[in-house]
């Protein structure tokens, strides 16, 4: 694991703390949490358009001719 340095207001770190011992979490288990869920915001949105794609074609793997190109997937 890499360590990362915060400045934050001391007050807002002191509810912040508050608040996760009343949900038996840790300030740094929550804010890793949150970064992991940031940096993974991208692809979730990629899958999305993927998943919409291949809704949009139905015949995709079936016995149905195929109506989109390779390329059409990297239109996003």
């Amino acid at each position: 694991m890499a360590t990362l340095t915060i400045s934050v207001d001391p007050e807002v770190l002191r509810r912040a703390r508050i608040r996760a011992l009343e949900r038996s979490e840790s300030v740094n288990s929550y804010l890793s949490d949150q970064l992991e869920r940031y940096a993974n915001a991208g692809s979730r949105e990629v899958m999305d358009a993927f998943l919409a794609l291949a809704e949009e074609h139905d015949g995709v793997g079936g016995d149905g001719p195929r109506s989109w190109a390779r390329a059409d997937l990297y239109d996003v």
